[in-house]
């Protein structure tokens, strides 16, 4: 079996920085679940997905929630227009000008308790996993998903996984093939198989949904 990743002293577990970081754990993946193989086979080399950190990432995330894609890209492009994807700028912006850029009255919120929340960005590299999710958690507007999310691709996260998306759920009930959709609490569960590469499963199981979907037609 391949060898799993080392941790680091600090605490801090393994990163994915690169593509072939990716491919390390898809293998190690493979051969622990025989399924993720069969996976692999059929979305070939997976994609790195790294996306930049910081706070104008998580606002991009928050943004994204509970609306389409399309619609999601729309309020961005308005509030990077409009130079409003700054903490400070966010920080100091009339709500009326929010609003012009698409946010609700629920967004506005959550895109100023961001900005004031003043979250050492640089520090959060440092922390254990927990304490990375923990932190981002207490902000409102921040929720387990997008915590686990912004780990897993803005700071490279190989241990991150996000048991409540609803792609990953429908991904493992096809490949496992379950008579549902796994609960929350059962996908963690069955997720600490995947240690100490549930982020690259994640990987898998989201290429996987894609490549089902599109034989579906969907």
């Amino acid at each position: 079996m391949p060898r799993a990743p080392k941790r680091r002293a600090t605490g801090v577990g393994r990163l994915i920085v690169s593509d072939d970081c990716v491919a390390e754990g898809a293998a190690w993946l493979a051969v622990r679940e025989p399924r993720f193989a069969g996976a692999l086979a059929v979305t070939g080399p997976l994609p790195l997905r790294l996306r930049p950190e910081g706070f104008a990432a998580l606002l991009n995330a928050i943004m994204a929630q509970q609306v389409s894609v399309a619609s999601a890209e729309a309020i961005w492009q308005k509030l990077l227009a409009a130079g409003l994807t700054g903490e400070e700028a966010v920080a100091k912006a009339d709500e009326d000008a929010l609003r012009q850029c698409g946010l609700s009255r629920q967004k506005i919120r959550y895109a100023k308790a961001l900005a004031h929340a003043r979250i050492d960005y640089a520090a959060l590299g440092g922390l254990p996993d927990a304490d990375v999710l923990g932190i981002l958690t207490r902000v409102p507007g921040i929720g387990a998903w997008t915590a686990e999310i912004y780990a897993m691709f803005s700071l490279g996260r190989a241990d991150v996984f996000a048991p409540g998306d609803l792609a990953l759920q429908e991904a493992a009930r096809l490949l496992f093939d379950l008579p549902q959709r796994p609960g929350v609490r059962d996908f963690r569960c069955r997720a600490e198989e995947w240690r100490p590469w549930r982020a690259v499963a994640a990987r898998i199981l989201w290429a996987y949904y894609r490549k089902a979907k599109d034989r579906e037609g969907i």
